[in-house]
């Protein structure tokens, strides 16, 4: 008897020192999903993620700490780093000396990097989970045969406002170059979102290949310039407009949620004009050295899990089906993620010659050279520099015209 009783006293004591996690089941993954990433051989390497700020469901306010969880699954280690812009992902890619395995560029972007032949085809042989993929979301415009691309996540731009500061809710981008609101507008600082804005405003193409169409966009940035002087941000939008010091900001429809959050008195629209809607996707660049890694994680973003995870911490439309239809979701149903009857346009690939006219118009728009006022500036240097030249002109002809006449008179003296 005391045999047994000291037997059940060790099995108790062994009980009771091993981990819970031994017997329980794990709290987000089943015993498939385990075995299949632990079976990957990825146990010792290193995945390099590159994604947009404020991306990811990172294990803050009790969310799923993805990047932790992937490692855990896989044994490998994942060094996680962000961007603000498409053009600054790009310029890293294309300076080299880094070594991406997934990035997560937008629509436009992923045009021009295939384009470029700056992207790895996908084997979704590693990627099963291509199968929660909506088909809405699958071949599109910039990825017609799927090779390079799955999608992330679906949203728009929209219009964020501050119903402290503003009367009456806007219908119009126009609001943005209302002098009333001088130094509390906030405006992108990236190009291609900023120019969206003027070629709205304009009823233009947002993909015009038209050169006059984009200067006439700058004279109108310059112009806002001018009469509001907006700050130009990106993540720093957050803070910023939670503060309740501005009165608009023009960003991206699901960050809207998040800070709505922080500060109940701001709302939002669609302005009439138009709005850019975007798909931003997973994709892995040639300068990946963990391909295979690479998509392990693209295919541990759509586990239904992760990507229900994911939509909950950044309020953004999920192309995954199990996440669009899910009732428990807090976006089901949202009128500023799933809008109805709005005007959109989307941006495609641009030609060289578009890119860099872009790109030198907009350093002008923030360094001021095309606001009226220095454009006066420049009109009254220039109108002084002809005064004085002309000045100048006129003594040095009248100086011309007495010498030759003193030569004149002692050509004529040294005669006689």
């Amino acid at each position: 008897m005391k045999k047994i009783i000291s037997f059940l006293l060790c099995v108790i004591s062994i009980l009771t020192i091993m981990p819970v996690t031994a017997f329980a089941d794990d709290e987000y993954f089943t015993k498939e999903q385990i075995e299949y990433y632990k079976n990957l051989g990825l146990q010792g390497t290193t995945v390099n993620v590159y994604n947009w700020g404020e991306y990811i469901s990172d294990g803050s306010e009790e969310s799923m700490d993805v990047v932790s969880e992937f490692e855990r699954l896989t044994g490998c280690t994942v060094n996680y780093t962000n961007f603000e812009s498409n053009e600054n992902m790009y310029s890293k890619l294309i300076g080299g000396g880094v070594s991406y395995d997934v990035i997560v560029p937008s629509d436009y972007m992923i045009d021009r990097l295939v384009d470029e032949d700056m992207l790895l085809e996908l084997d979704y042989d590693n990627i099963p989970n291509m199968k929660y993929i909506n088909k809405e979301f699958q071949n599109l415009y910039y990825d017609p045969d799927q090779k390079y691309s799955v999608c992330y996540n679906v949203g728009t731009t929209v219009l964020i406002y501050n119903t402290k500061l503003v009367d009456e809710k806007p219908d119009s981008w126009d609001v943005l170059w209302d002098e009333q609101y001088r130094d509390k507008v906030l405006m992108f600082n990236n190009s291609r979102d900023a120019f969206a804005i003027a070629q709205a405003k304009l009823g233009q193409d947002f993909n015009s290949l038209s050169e006059q169409d984009w200067t006439q966009c700058a004279q109108l940035l310059a112009e806002q310039k001018d009469k509001v002087n907006p700050v130009y941000v990106m993540d720093e939008v957050f803070n910023l407009m939670e503060s309740g010091e501005y009165a608009f900001a023009v960003y991206y429809a699901g960050d809207y949620l998040l800070m709505y959050e922080n500060n109940e008195d701001l709302d939002y629209c669609f302005p009439k004009e138009g709005v850019n809607a975007f798909y931003d996707a997973f994709c892995v660049p040639k300068c990946s050295k963990n391909k295979r890694g690479a998509e392990a994680f693209i295919n541990f973003m759509h586990e239904p899990q992760v990507a229900y995870e994911n939509c909950e911490y950044i309020y953004y439309r999920s192309p995954n089906i199990t996440v669009e239809n899910n009732e428990d979701s807090s976006l089901y149903g949202s009128d500023v993620i799933y809008p109805k009857d709005i005007n959109t346009q989307y941006f495609k690939n641009l030609p060289q010659n578009i890119i860099e006219l872009e790109n030198n118009l907009w350093t002008k728009v923030k360094s001021g050279k095309l606001s009226a006022s220095n454009e006066k500036q420049e009109k009254r240097i220039y109108t002084e520099c002809s005064v004085i030249g002309g000045a100048i002109f006129v003594v040095v002809i009248a100086k011309m015209i007495s010498n030759a006449k003193k030569k004149k008179e002692q050509d004529l003296s040294d005669l006689y």
